[in-house]
């Protein structure tokens, strides 16, 4: 049987795709619970769902988690409207992105948690682009400051439940190999 570089099993990633979007959407809708956090825009939240990001990017590849991100993003549209959509996805991309790119070429240098902390901020960006074009207005900028300081936070706990949890995440590919 054929195997990717990864060391995914062709035969089984739209399994494993479909078991961490599953995760992810669990995570978010968990995270959606979070009462709102002074000082931060509205829906601001930790991204816990990105640990499930990370590991998709790390072990099935770009188009996998690229597949979560829009995943996590329909159910933030479901849930919660038109206008978390549009933040969800293009937060999402962008930290998606940032991880898949980090995650291949840069994991020695930086670590879990130096990665995680960059795709928080690019998360975070993303999101400020995004409340820019919907609301006209860079007054959304202002957020800048607390945001910054928020995902670099957030960003640091994300990476180290990422590392605490990876082996787990691994164990969990084998047995839906089976």
């Amino acid at each position: 049987m054929k195997r990717n570089t990864n060391g995914a099993d062709p035969n089984f990633r739209p399994a494993l795709c479909a078991v961490l979007c599953a995760q992810a959407i669990a995570i978010s809708f968990f995270e959606s619970l979070i009462p709102e956090i002074p000082f931060l825009p509205p829906g601001a939240k930790p991204g816990l769902s990105n640990i499930i990001t990370m590991f998709a990017a790390n072990s099935l590849g770009l188009p996998e988690a690229l597949i979560i991100t829009l995943a996590k993003s329909l159910f933030a549209f479901a849930t919660r409207g038109f206008t978390a959509f549009i933040m969800s996805i293009s937060g999402g991309l962008l930290s998606c992105l940032a991880a898949w790119l980090l995650l291949t070429f840069a994991q020695k240098k930086l670590g879990f948690i130096g990665i995680s902390v960059i795709c928080s901020l690019c998360h975070n960006f993303g999101q400020l682009c995004a409340s820019c074009v919907i609301t006209g207005s860079r007054m959304t900028f202002y957020y800048a400051p607390f945001l910054a300081l928020f995902g670099v936070i957030t960003g640091v706990i994300t990476g180290v439940i990422f590392a605490a949890v990876l082996p787990a995440l691994d164990k969990m590919k084998k047995y839906i190999r089976r």
